[in-house]
């Protein structure tokens, strides 16, 4: 059986990557809108119904507008904006943590996480369930990441040789310093914290690839626990996840002469966490592509779960 899928926004770096995936799914049929008719509410809204599935690759407000155009119940749509992303009639499609499978698998409304909150609360929430960290203690976190998350206008700055240039765009640039992320609300309700954590976005001048940074101190955690400890309740969640792989531990391995390769992960829907420490101090990082296990591999991830799919047809591990 083949299934009609439509992806409304199909310019952006997330809808270019979803249809790229898409085009390797014999089963899959992508509808098409002519360029001219992008912002036609009636052509997209004759399309946004016919499909059996549609992605939202749109800026909130335009993916709140297209929900209100889709009037065909069988229609499942999965949003890759931070719109609906702690909606209560909204699935959170992150399959990975706790009976969230299930949810996705039987849900016609799937909301993508955000690239930063994808590594976040995967390596978050298990403590939380383990009972070693306590729901209110006082997380900070930072997040490097490439380029192609900033948006159309951020992605030409940054290629444009001299306004990257004019912007000194050369350096890494810290983000959201007055700690309103758009992620932070779903970093804090999927996650299991009952507060949101004092987090900072770094972006820096490479296209893409992310590493999420979370240190933790042992002797003020709910259970005190060691660096060893915290691999140990990891490597145990995500134990039989194909996508979700937690690396050795203390994994120096994987250093370049004592250097954290972000980039290890890109063009994947994999993503790997890495436990640091000792006895006294933790440091967690994961490490994913924000084009794929954080944004466009994660969609697809979910929309084969909606259809019965493979879960990792067409995605690369």
């Amino acid at each position: 059986m083949k299934y009609s899928v439509f992806i409304d926004g199909p310019e952006g770096t997330t809808g270019l990557k979803i249809f790229e995936d898409l085009s390797k799914q014999a089963n899959i049929e992508v509808l098409r809108i002519d360029d001219e008719k992008r912002k036609d509410s009636e052509e997209r809204s004759k399309l946004l119904n016919q499909a059996d599935v549609v992605f939202l690759c749109l800026p909130d407000a335009a993916a709140k507008e297209s929900v209100k155009l889709v009037t065909n119940e069988k229609t499942k749509i999965i949003n890759t904006s931070t719109a609906f992303r702690t909606a209560k009639n909204w699935v959170f499609g992150l399959p990975e943590i706790k009976n969230q499978r299930d949810l996705i698998r039987s849900s016609g409304r799937v909301t993508v996480p955000g690239c930063h909150a994808t590594g976040f609360i995967l390596t978050i929430r298990p403590l939380i369930e383990a009972g070693i960290l306590q729901s209110d203690y006082p997380i900070t976190c930072y997040s490097v990441t490439g380029y192609s998350g900033a948006g159309k206008k951020g992605i030409e700055e940054y290629e444009n040789t001299s306004i990257a240039a004019a912007k000194q765009l050369n350096v890494p640039k810290h983000y959201a310093l007055q700690l309103d992320h758009k992620h932070l609300p779903e970093m804090a309700m999927y996650s299991g914290l009952s507060h949101e954590p004092l987090f900072t976005p770094i972006i820096a001048n490479y296209r893409q690839g992310l590493a999420m940074t979370i240190p933790l101190i042992s002797r003020i955690l709910l259970k005190r626990s060691s660096a060893k400890d915290v691999h140990e309740i990891l490597s145990a969640y995500y134990a039989t996840e194909r996508f979700v792989h937690v690396m050795p531990y203390d994994s120096e391995a994987c250093f370049d002469e004592g250097r954290f390769n972000i980039t290890a992960c890109n063009n994947t829907n994999r993503l790997e966490i890495f436990v640091f420490g000792n006895n006294e101090r933790i440091n967690i990082v994961s490490r994913y592509d924000n084009l794929g296990k954080g944004a466009s591999g994660a969609a697809v991830q979910n929309m084969n779960l909606m259809l019965g799919f493979d879960e990792g047809n067409s995605l690369v591990n």
